[in-house]
């Protein structure tokens, strides 16, 4: 097998010294990252602010949802109307101290489940007008402030930032906001997500379903395209992860193959039908495997990984990840020699095709209209193949990485730029 070759970091060029180039006020040195509490947004969020050179200068604010109990079936509404809502069921069936039952669910206090006693204290609940507040009294010391947000929740309070102090902020929103673009400085998003403005999604989206589906227009002079979603797992990230778990991964029998498995969704069905597919055809490609490592995601149904460690999980070459810290996901990351990643989730793909490695995907039949989209400019662009079970894993292959943070970061560089504003040297 090839050694592990991971890529460089991407070179920053040198400009004129801040007292040259605008002054301390055009000169962006902090970050504020705003998320909705779920991994996947955040992990966006904060890779590009790391690829920025800001990471030592961010701070992590979170959209909080009342939850359990009937909560769960209400977070379609809008934040506030959903915490007026969270209120008024509080007043009727009992203060914050003790939980309900709403037809046979506990309905628990918001209090208890969002940053209060669940280990996430140090997180502060996102306000709108104290971070604009903020960014405004600090202008003249601190120079402007970065947004980055992410997530349904955390698009009105974005926006509201931007309007409350439009001269002392850049707000960037990852994933589109679906309506109204300008009210952000700059928006990140797949391209994947225009796809019902192309032949195959006019052809494929029902009729009555169109008027409710947006975008509607194509991307604007604000809007920067990816292929994928953005992530942390740059080149310094992947050389601390593999140094982090050379002792329990570098000894292990090459090639090591990495399978990550996500969950069903409503673009992406499936159940124990592609669990006892994935097992089968791992059972096939054994031979030519060093090493095996199998990790379920939070997503991961019950039934979907009980039919993976049955069917595969006392062979020898395989080992399965319980679950418990530290996750190994960055290690594997660094030491895998081949992937392979369920159809379900762009984040885990987006990953592992940024190491140029080989990725085998399994389930991408199954897709629907924009995650359909996503997998055939993957495949055209020859990051990955599909998972047959006839692979022999030890042969090699490569193809140019996915770079989108990176990209995203030199558009955010550019789109500051055209404000006069500039990052700081890093």
């Amino acid at each position: 097998m090839k050694p592990i070759k991971l890529p460089e970091p991407p070179s920053v060029s040198v400009g004129m010294p801040e007292i040259f180039g605008g002054g301390a006020y055009s000169v962006v040195r902090r970050a504020v990252v705003i998320g909705n509490g779920f991994a996947g947004a955040e992990n966006q969020c904060v890779g590009l602010v790391r690829a920025l050179g800001l990471s030592d200068r961010q701070s992590l604010y979170r959209v909080l949802r009342p939850r359990g109990g009937i909560n769960e079936w209400l977070r379609w509404l809008p934040v506030s109307l959903h915490k007026r809502l969270d209120y008024v069921i509080k007043r009727i069936f009992g203060d914050s101290h003790f939980s309900v039952v709403f037809r046979g669910r506990k309905l628990v206090p918001f209090t208890s489940l969002n940053g209060w006693k669940t280990g996430l204290s140090s997180i502060v609940e996102a306000d709108a007008k104290q971070i604009a507040t903020m960014a405004r009294e600090t202008f003249e010391k601190e120079g402007p402030l970065l947004v980055v947000a992410s997530g349904r929740d955390t698009i009105a309070l974005a926006s509201s930032i931007r309007r409350l102090a439009p001269h002392n902020v850049f707000v960037v929103q990852i994933q589109h906001p679906r309506m109204q673009l300008d009210r952000f400085d700059l928006v990140v998003t797949p391209q994947h997500d225009y796809y019902s403005l192309t032949p195959s999604g006019q052809q494929e989206i029902p009729q009555f379903l169109k008027r409710w589906i947006t975008p509607r227009e194509p991307p604007s002079r604000n809007v920067g395209l990816t292929v994928g979603a953005l992530h942390q797992a740059d080149s310094v990230a992947l050389r601390v992860a593999a140094a982090r778990w050379h002792d329990e991964l570098a000894p292990l029998p090459k090639p090591l193959l990495v399978v990550n498995i996500g969950g069903p969704t409503c673009h992406v069905k499936y159940g124990t039908d592609l669990a006892k597919e994935l097992a089968e055809k791992l059972q096939n490609v054994l031979a030519s495997c060093g090493s095996v490592r199998i990790s379920f995601s939070r997503r991961t149904p019950l039934k979907v990984s009980s039919v993976i460690s049955k069917e595969i999980g006392d062979h020898p070459k395989v080992y399965i990840w319980n679950g418990e810290e530290p996750n190994p996901h960055m290690g594997h990351l660094a030491w895998a020699d081949a992937f392979i990643v369920t159809a379900d989730s762009i984040s885990m793909l987006s990953e592992a095709c940024s190491t140029g490695k080989p990725v085998y995907v399994i389930g991408s039949e199954r897709c629907k209209w924009k995650f359909s989209a996503f997998h055939k400019v993957l495949r055209e662009r020859g990051v990955v193949r599909k998972f047959t079970g006839k692979e022999d894993i030890s042969d090699s292959w490569s193809y140019p990485p996915l770079n989108d943070t990176v990209e995203a970061a030199s558009r955010v560089r550019e789109a500051l730029a055209e404000r006069g504003w500039t990052l700081r040297h890093q």
